[in-house]
Order: C-alpha cells, then structure tokens, then sequence
C-alpha cells in the first residue's frame, strides 16, 4: 500500500487524534482527511456500546466524504462503579466548570461517586474500539478493540494527556496517564494498542 496513496476519512474532529492517526496510517500509504473536510460534525451517540457508537461516526463520514472511514469510540469503565462512566465518558458530568473545563468537571464528579471506595478497589479500564469502513454500506467492517488496566487516584496528578488521564494511574510506570511522555502513552494506551491492531489489518 505505501507504493500509492489512498484517501482515508477520520471520524474525528479531535486533533489530537488526527495528529496520532496521521503519524501512524501515513507511512502506509493513506492521505488523511479530518470529517470535517466534508461538512460532517459529531454524529449523535445513540448506541449502547462503544461498537455500536463507533460505527454510527464511521457511516457518517464515510457517507458524506464517499471515502473509506476510520473511527473510534472509547471511554473509561470504573469496576466499584459498574462500568460508568463508560460509552457516557466524555459527557460524564454533563456540563462544564465555571472555569469552562468540561474534563476537569467530568474528574470532579467521578472523585466524588469514587469518595467511599478505598484504594486498592478503585480498578479501571480506559476502552477503545476503531471501526475501519470500505463504504458507508459495507456489511463487515474491521473491529478492534483494546483495552488499558490502572487505577483511579484520591486525586490529580500530571499536566499532560486528556480526559481522565491525571486520575489514571499507571502501576507498571509508577505514575498517572498525564505524567507520561506522549510516546510512552501512544506505546502503552488502549488507542495506541488498537492502532497498531487495525494497522496490521490495514496491511493484510
């Protein structure tokens, strides 16, 4: 594939995912284009899973674009709380801060439903799941999925990452998602693993 280029849409208006996605699919030959080359804006999120939510964004773009699409949903599951957050990860707290932080108001109020679990049964996962598309009606579209163990911190830790990265903590680095270096959480994260995933399918 990396002898000609072909056009990709991402189902993402995020940049720094469309940075991460250009750096890794680039090499192998595909001309990255953000959704919102094509008019497409956030799809509304009504599934019940991160497959299903995934796919909604993937169909949407590559409908509007007539590319083949790439998208992905992902969010952080507590254990002490059932899974929540989950697929709600991102409008958790539905709502922002005074100071206009949506992820800083989402971190206050998963402290607060965490306030009587004790470490040591503060497990979680942050999920993600990629969706590749060949066309917007393509009956079997390629899934991954991968998944990141840590931790929820009494509080945060780390300026860098997003989300609820400075309350996830790390055991094997000894530190919290925003203290890592961006290599270190693009080699270790859930995103980075179902990358390298779908990028091996990508090839086959």
């Amino acid at each position: 594939m990396s002898e000609r280029e072909e056009a990709l849409v991402i189902a993402s208006a995020n940049p720094g995912k469309l940075a991460e996605f250009q750096s890794l699919l680039g090499p192998l030959g595909y001309r990255i284009q953000p959704q919102s080359a094509f008019g497409v804006t956030d799809v509304e999120e009504t599934g019940l899973t991160f497959v299903e939510n995934a796919l909604l964004k993937a169909r949407a773009a590559s409908r509007a674009s007539g590319l083949p699409a790439l998208a992905d949903d992902s969010g952080l599951a507590v254990d002490a709380l059932g899974g929540a957050p989950g697929i709600y990860s991102a409008r958790y707290a539905d709502g922002a801060r005074r100071d206009g932080s949506k992820d800083l108001a989402n971190n206050d109020k998963l402290l607060e439903a965490l306030k009587e679990v004790p470490e040591g049964e503060r497990t979680a996962r942050y999920w993600c799941v990629l969706i590749y598309l060949r066309h917007a009606d393509d009956p079997v579209p390629l899934i991954v999925q991968s998944d990141w163990r840590g931790d929820i911190l009494a509080y945060p830790r780390g300026e860098g990452g997003f989300g609820y990265d400075p309350l996830f903590w790390v055991p094997e680095c000894g530190m919290s998602a925003a203290e890592l270096s961006s290599e270190e959480k693009n080699r270790l994260s859930h995103r980075g693993r179902a990358l390298r995933q779908m990028m091996e399918m990508l090839q086959e």
